[in-house]
């Protein structure tokens, strides 16, 4: 018998500076971090977003510098899914209001996106389907 799992229960990206992407994400979503984890090799802040998923943003002690790609094998992007078109329009309008750059809503066969990058330049997504 095959296992399973129920859903996605949390996504952590690295991160340069937690103070700097924490402020981002609050930013963001208009919420603080539900918890947090600091211990000798990582600093790690935790979002518990609508749905269930939370997202996890960890600054290690040692790492590179080089940066995040989407080009690079990895995470190509999060996608934050969001009711109708209406909602996404708000959150276009709600990241404009907070000078966070975006490439505003954009059409595709099977939906319609919202498209941004955290301080690490990592692409973020607010979506709705068709």
């Amino acid at each position: 018998m095959m296992p399973t799992f129920t859903n996605l229960h949390h996504v952590a990206v690295t991160v340069r500076d937690l103070q700097a992407s924490v402020a981002f994400y609050e930013q963001v979503f208009g919420f603080e971090p539900a918890t947090e984890i600091d211990d000798a090799t990582l600093h790690r802040k935790l979002f518990a977003l609508p749905g269930g998923t939370n997202l996890g943003l960890t600054q290690h002690d040692r790492g590179d510098d080089a940066g995040f790609s989407p080009f690079s094998p990895g995470l190509d992007h999060l996608g934050f899914e969001v009711e109708n078109q209406d909602e996404l329009e708000a959150w276009a309008q709600h990241l404009t209001a907070r000078g966070i750059e975006h490439g505003g809503i954009v059409e595709a066969p099977y939906g319609y996106a919202l498209s941004f990058k955290d301080p690490d330049q990592i692409a973020l997504e607010f979506f709705v389907s068709k």
